[in-house]
């Protein structure tokens, strides 16, 4: 199975969204694409560290409070 590059899904994700738009002007994209990003990201990690916090804020490079806040945030506690 032939897998895309993140960048190139993300990439070809945003000029649909903008074919979509038909013309409209884009509001919050930066914030959007960033929740819908992150969202995904952290329930991986947090699977592939078997729910441990500590770990999973290592491997994303982050601090744990902030993990928690972003866990919070998305609904995933």
């Amino acid at each position: 199975m032939d897998l895309k590059p993140i960048d190139v899904c993300v990439r070809e994700n945003l000029e649909a969204y903008f074919r979509d738009l038909d013309g409209e002007t884009p509001h919050s994209l930066h914030d959007m694409v960033i929740k819908l990003c992150e969202k995904p990201l952290l329930e991986v990690v947090m699977a592939r560290c078997e729910g441990n916090q500590s770990r999973a804020a290592e491997w994303l490079g982050i601090n744990r409070n902030t993990l928690r806040r972003k866990l919070t945030d998305h609904n995933l506690l």
